[in-house]
Order: C-alpha cells, then sequence, then structure tokens
C-alpha cells in the first residue's frame, strides 16, 4: 500500500514564504513581497515557518538562485515541516522565456504534495481551468517583460555609445575613464573599480598620461616599421619590467587587442558580442556593431592603424589542409612533441583551435603527420579511480531501488539495469576536468546502442573518489552522444540535477490503482 505523509492540523497551518528582486521597481522590494504575503497568511490562518530569499537576482534562470533551489530540495526530499508556499505573483518564480520553466517549480511543489499560493494575483490558485489559463497566460507576460524591458536597454545603451559615452568595462592601456556631469563638464578621472554614483552622470574614455601613451605608439611602430610581431613587443616590454594596466606582465594577446582595438584612435564601438536574457554569448556581425566614430581624442593616427589592420589580415590568409599539416610535422620535427600550448606560441602558424576545427581534434591531427603523443597517465589514473568506484555507485543504486519495493535486474555485459520490467537506467560516471582557469568540466557521454530510458550521470570531484552531484537524463530529451557540464549549466539542465538518488527511488516506487485513486 501506498505511504502516505500525514501532517497534523498544526503542520497544515505552517507556511514557506519564498520572494525574489532583481533590480526592479521599489513594488518588487523583498520588505514589500512579504508584507503583502504574511497580511495573506494572517487572513487565511497560514503561520509563516521559513523565508527563502533571493535578493538582486535575475529572475531569467535557475543559476545562482540559491533560496529557489533549497526550497525545492526542501520539498522534493521531505526536509520541510511546511505544506504550503506562499509567494507574491506569479513572475516571483521567474521571468522566463519558456513559461513550461516556470510552470514546472510549481508542479515540482505539488508533486511533492505542497501546494503554492500566489499572494498578490486576483485569482484562486486551486488547479481549475480557469486559474490555470491566467496562470499561463502570466507567465509568458513575464517573459514578454523581459523580453522588452531587453530591447528597451540595447537601445537605450546603443544611443549612449553613439553619443560617445562609455558602457562598462575597464579603460584599457594608454586610456582613462573621465567622469562628467549631464552638460559634459569634467567632473573627475575614474580610478580601476569606481564607478559613478549618480544616474545623470556619464562616463567617456580619454588619453592617460603621457608615459602611457608613448608605450602605444611604440607598439604600433615596432610592428609596423620594425616588423616585430606581438610576442617579440611584449617580450621586450616585459624586459624592460613594464606591466599592464591591471599590474601584469605583457602577453603576445595584450599586445595584439591594442593593435585591433578602435578605441586607440577614438572610436567609440560595442556590441561586439551579446548575451541577452541569459542566453549563451554569442560573437556578432560587424554589420551589427553599434559605433561612433571620432568620439574621443586619438593616441594612435588612423593611417598607423590602418597600417597594422593590412599587416594582420594579410597574416590571416587561408590555409590548405596540406599546408597546415605540413607546417605541424615540420614544427614536430623541430621541437620533438606537440601540445596545444606548442601550437599556439608559434606566430607563424594557425592555433590549436583551428587545427581541432580543420581535422576533427588534435589528435587527429597529430595522427595525419604520424605523431603519436605519449600516454597521459593521469588520465589513465583517473580512469583507474572510476572503474573501482563504479561497483559501489551502481550497488548503492540498486539498494535505493529495492528500498522502495522495486524490482530490478542488472544485464551482466551491459550493466543495464531494469527496473519493474517497464524502464531501463544506465549509471554513467563523469570525470572532473579542471582546465587552466580552474573551472571544472564533466564529459557526458550517452550510450544510445543500449538505448536506456534514463541515464544517471555521476558527476565526480577532482581525484575521482567522492560524488558531487547526479543528473537523470531522459532519453526522450537527449539529441547527441555527448554532453559536456561546467560548474554553472542552462537552465534546462539544471532541470536534471539532484543532490543524491532520491528521486530515483520515487520513480521506482509502486502504488496499487486504489490507494492511487
Amino acid at each position: 500500500m501506498r505511504q502516505v505523509k500525514s501532517f497534523s492540523a498544526e503542520a497544515n497551518n505552517k507556511a514557506a514564504a519564498y520572494v525574489r528582486m532583481s533590480t526592479e521597481h521599489q513594488q518588487y522590494s523583498t520588505e514589500n513581497q512579504l508584507d503583502t504575503i504574511k497580511i495573506y497568511a494572517q487572513t487565511h490562518n497560514l503561520n509563516i515557518v521559513k523565508i527563502y530569499t533571493d535578493s538582486g537576482k535575475s529572475g531569467l534562470s535557475l543559476e545562482g538562485r540559491e533560496a529557489l533551489q533549497h526550497l525545492l530540495s526542501d520539498v522534493e526530499f521531505k526536509h520541510n515541516d511546511f505544506s504550503t508556499v506562499l509567494v507574491y505573483d506569479v513572475s516571483r518564480w521567474g521571468r522566463f522565456q519558456d513559461p513550461d520553466v516556470s510552470a514546472s517549480y510549481e508542479v515540482r511543489c505539488r508533486q511533492a504534495g505542497v501546494r503554492v499560493e500566489y499572494c498578490a494575483e486576483q485569482f484562486v490558485n486551486d488547479g481549475s481551468p480557469v486559474s490555470s489559463i491566467i496562470k499561463s497566460v502570466k507567465r509568458m507576460m513575464a517573459g514578454e517583460y523581459s523580453r522588452e524591458l531587453s530591447v528597451k536597454v540595447f537601445a537605450g545603451q546603443s544611443r549612449l555609445i553613439q553619443l560617445g559615452y562609455r558602457q562598462g568595462g575597464a579603460a584599457g592601456y594608454g586610456l582613462r575613464r573621465q567622469l562628467i556631469d549631464q552638460t559634459g563638464k569634467p567632473k573627475a578621472t575614474l580610478s580601476y573599480k569606481e564607478y559613478k554614483s549618480l544616474q545623470t552622470d556619464r562616463v567617456v574614455l580619454t588619453p592617460g598620461p603621457i608615459p602611457e601613451q608613448e608605450v602605444i605608439l611604440e607598439i604600433y611602430n615596432s610592428f609596423i616599421k620594425k616588423a616585430l610581431t606581438e610576442k617579440e613587443i611584449a617580450d621586450k616590454l616585459n624586459k624592460r619590467g613594464m606591466l599592464t594596466d591591471l599590474n601584469r606582465p605583457w602577453t603576445r594577446g595584450v599586445v595584439h587587442q591594442i593593435l585591433v582595438n578602435e578605441k586607440y584612435i577614438g572610436n567609440n564601438v560595442w556590441n561586439h558580442t551579446s548575451a541577452k536574457l541569459k542566453m549563451p554569448r554569442t560573437a556578432n556581425p560587424t554589420n551589427e556593431w553599434i559605433r561612433a566614430d571620432a568620439a574621443f581624442p586619438a593616441i594612435v593616427d588612423h593611417s598607423l592603424f590602418i597600417a597594422a589592420q593590412a599587416i594582420i589580415q594579410a597574416r590571416a590568409r587561408f590555409w590548405s589542409n596540406e599546408e597546415m599539416l605540413s607546417s605541424l610535422k615540420d614544427l614536430f620535427q623541430q621541437r620533438g612533441c606537440l601540445s596545444g600550448l606548442i601550437i599556439d606560441e608559434q606566430e607563424d602558424l594557425p592555433s590549436s583551435s583551428c587545427y581541432r576545427k580543420r581535422f576533427g581534434s588534435l589528435i587527429d591531427s597529430y595522427r595525419l603527420i604520424g605523431y603519436e603523443p605519449a600516454r597521459d597517465y593521469g588520465y589513465i589514473e583517473a580512469n583507474r579511480h572510476l572503474r573501482e568506484r563504479f561497483p559501489a555507485i551502481l550497488s548503492d543504486t540498486l539498494q535505493k531501488i529495492e528500498a522502495v519495493g522495486g524490482r530490478i535486474s542488472v544485464d551482466p555485459n551491459t550493466q543495464l539495469i531494469l527496473v519493474n520490467e517497464e524502464f531501463t537506467v544506465s549509471v554513467v560516471l563523469c570525470r572532473c576536468l579542471q582546465v587552466a582557469t580552474g573551472r571544472r568540466r564533466w564529459q557526458v557521454r550517452f550510450d544510445f546502442s543500449l538505448f536506456p530510458d534514463i541515464t544517471v550521470a555521476v558527476r565526480m570531484l577532482p581525484g575521482e573518489t567522492e560524488i558531487l552531484d547526479y543528473y537523470l537524463f531522459p532519453m526522450i530529451d537527449l539529441v547527441a552522444p555527448n554532453l559536456r557540464l561546467g560548474d554553472t549549466n542552462p537552465r534546462e539542465l539544471e532541470l536534471y540535477r539532484f543532490e543524491n538518488l532520491e528521486i530515483l527511488s520515487t520513480l521506482s516506487k509502486r502504488f496499487s490503482l486504489l490507494s492511487a485513486a
């Protein structure tokens, strides 16, 4: 028989409040939301026992909203002593472009036996067709509000750029950010990480100290007249003990940015890339850039800048497959080994990313020239840890299913789990990779040949001895055999993330038809 959690009359009166505020109007301050929620609770004889607050958090994704994630975890894993969640209005769940995402959070609460009530809405959230229609419209309106706001903000920023004002970002070496008032009168020079305090003030770029301007001109003259490469220029500056505007040594990339950035000829250019509505950042074509030419005094003469661009463009010629492989083979014969870093250090060679795009991967590029890189013993060690941990994780998964009455069988060859003779589960361990920036990556490889109904992706911590979390991916939602996960992921992936395997136990529970009815 189905086990039903019973609540006392006191427990049924207990409620939790969820409030969220981004940077919107005072109408949506957390204090104002709580005032309305408390009045609603008092009117409906509810006792607020816990408050979940996301302050300064965007409603466009679940990422960074720790309070909402905590709330969902509490109700799904029965760590709560309340039976109701009070929310100010429908938009507090989020202003998602997909209204179903917002609806999913309410559904998750209801499935856990916790009802949701909206305190500032004019309808009762009673599950009736009318309330469902109104909620759907409200969710779409919330998403449309974000879209319209994004359009308005972009238009406003574009207008300010065209007027010559700076829109965020460091000034860069040789330049400074000048604060001006609404009449255009200079007020002060902003230091690194200093920002304006008045809404009516604006920021423009202005040439920095004379010694820095002289370095900028030296870079251009060395590149154009002395035919030095970016790396040679950086080495030359470092030997003199000079540092960049961020007090770091010069690199090839920093010098290259000075050579290609139009701000050094006085142009104000914006919208090279965009990431609207929390979508992945994309590079925009040049016809979408917003610009204002001659917006502020130039450090570099326009003719020098054009000459530098001509040299860079001539250097970026198209390489045939044969030329790329021949140059790579020559490099291998010179160095005795190859790596992405070694390739990227070469001024007269395409970058390692070019080889990856052209030939599929660096390994495939190496093989085409007859180079077999030495084995990555760190990778082998990590795989050994994974193989050692797999039986224990698989056994733990089976025990959780059996504990709730699920019937299981395991294919000895594929380790595919058959649950209740109804659906199959595949357990995949994901090794943690740490990149140079310190960020972590996990590669999930789905076995489409087995075609499991659910793939449990187990993310391991560095060292492969401890588990970070679990992702449960239904096969019906998969479109590719590989998926890369990071420390932060899109909201549509976070819906599948769980701290433990309790959700798998829930899916395996059996109910009698009578109790289910």
